[in-house]
């Protein structure tokens, strides 16, 4: 596959792995990494991702434009209801994935780069649809303190709020969407309302949690909690699907209409392939196995086939511990050194893609490499082969590009093997669907 100018598109993705992007949207760290990295465990964060797309769809054929472009079952979609919104190209790879929450029968909410593929759709499609970009704020509240934080902001009805569900919460004012879902692994919800009334509800909350222990949520550390909940994430584990000739017209779509640049994924690690789909994913791949095959969508021949007989799954690698200091240890001895590991993960906005290897044979590729202050543990989440799968086994990544004569943006650096262990995934315990309505 080639770029629009001519170019190979893996070799114009790897000269752009040096970009560094906060996205003018967090601060790199706000109190301390390892403050926030504790603050789902023990306490509470709220963390912004208003830079998410808002895309309000509506109209009678609003559900049949979304049964056409996801995978997902909307049978019995209640209204409220909240679902991760999967959306594939016609070979099964993940184009975007995101949040929908359906408002009322023929009117849903689209946060994230699935909106602008369905509004892509809308407008080419013979759909009797409306398509409205929204400037709103988009707030998560995580963590085992989140509901006492709810409790003194007001009299509100959340803890009767089911997992993928929604209710309603008055901050500063304001009446809130609040949906029970998010990033961590732990109870809490995100709050959507209009953009007017960001920092009145932001401040409110910090205020409310104040003495609680609640800690803001920063660039460095919001890819931990997605790291320890199995989470995978675009641009982090996958390049969305989006580099085919025959999606040149989407491309062009997004670079007139999209708000920040979603089609330059830098690329970097050891793991290579000659066409960009080696860096394309599969919901199947990435343990998104949420269709019940009952309509048919963009993808689906593929994506079914795939589920009856899958190839790879998503693990979470445990990383050596004497192996990564000796990545550190290198930085302090004469000579080229091992490729660096920020802390607590790469702030580059990049996929990190390392190859996987039992006996000297590729059997997966890690990605969203991170240390977990609260398991005192470097880990990764991993695609792999289904039958190398087992907790336990025993792998071996390998860290670093290497010397690359072909990318001069790339530093010269020593590969390094570092040993590594599969392990469960989610490797934190689960608590998003536990019981809120008793907890005092």
């Amino acid at each position: 596959m080639v770029t629009e100018s001519g170019g190979d598109v893996v070799s114009a993705l790897r000269s752009a792995n040096r970009r560094e992007d906060f996205g003018g949207r967090r601060a790199g760290e706000y109190t301390h990494w390892i403050e926030e990295q504790m603050s789902w465990k023990e306490t509470c964060y709220v963390g912004d991702w208003s830079f998410l797309a808002n895309l309000v769809l509506a109209g009678p054929d609003a559900l049949a434009l979304l049964e056409d472009l996801s995978i997902n079952s909307f049978a019995d979609y209640s209204i409220g209801q909240g679902k991760h919104l999967v959306q594939c190209n016609a070979d099964g790879y993940v184009i975007a994935d995101g949040v929908i929450v359906r408002d009322d029968d023929e009117r849903f909410v689209l946060h994230g780069v699935p909106g602008y593929w369905t509004a892509f759709n809308a407008d080419r499609g013979d759909y009797d649809v409306s398509t409205e970009f929204r400037e709103t704020f988009n707030f998560q509240v995580q963590g085992p303190k989140s509901m006492e934080v709810f409790d003194r902001l007001d009299e509100h009805s959340l803890r009767d709020v089911e997992f993928m569900r929604s209710g309603t919460i008055e901050i500063a004012g304001q009446e809130l969407r609040a949906v029970r879902f998010g990033m961590s692994g732990e109870i809490g919800f995100e709050l959507h309302g209009p953009i007017e009334n960001k920092k009145a509800v932001w401040e409110a909350i910090r205020e409310a949690g104040a003495d609680l222990g609640i800690r803001r949520l920063s660039v460095k550390t919001s890819a931990i909690n997605q790291l320890e909940a199995g989470i995978a994430t675009r641009i982090r584990d996958y390049i969305s699907a989006i580099f085919d000739d025959d999606l040149a017209d989407y491309r062009a779509y997004l670079r007139d209409h999209a708000h920040r640049d979603l089609i330059t994924h830098p690329i970097e690690g050891s793991f290579d392939a000659d066409d960009i789909s080696g860096w394309y994913r599969t919901p199947i791949e990435l343990g998104w196995n949420y269709s019940t095959f009952d309509h048919d969508f963009v993808g689906r021949e593929a994506v079914e086939a795939e589920a009856a007989d899958p190839d790879r799954t998503l693990v979470t690698l445990e990383w050596n511990d004497e192996d990564v200091i000796d990545v550190y240890a290198s930085l302090f001895d004469e000579g080229a050194t091992h490729k660096y590991m920020d802390m607590p993960h790469q702030q580059k906005r990049s996929m990190v893609a390392d190859r996987v290897r039992i006996d000297g044979s590729d059997v997966g590729v890690a990605t969203m490499r991170g240390y977990s202050y609260y398991f005192r543990q470097m880990l990764s989440l991993c695609v792999i082969d289904v039958e190398h799968s087992e907790p336990g086994t025993e792998v071996t990544v390998l860290w670093g590009e290497g010397p690359n004569p072909t990318s001069p943006t790339v530093e010269d650096h020593v590969q390094k093997e570092i040993r590594g262990t599969v392990a469960q995934t989610p490797y934190k315990e689960d608590r998003r669907r536990m019981d809120v309505s008793s907890i005092e």
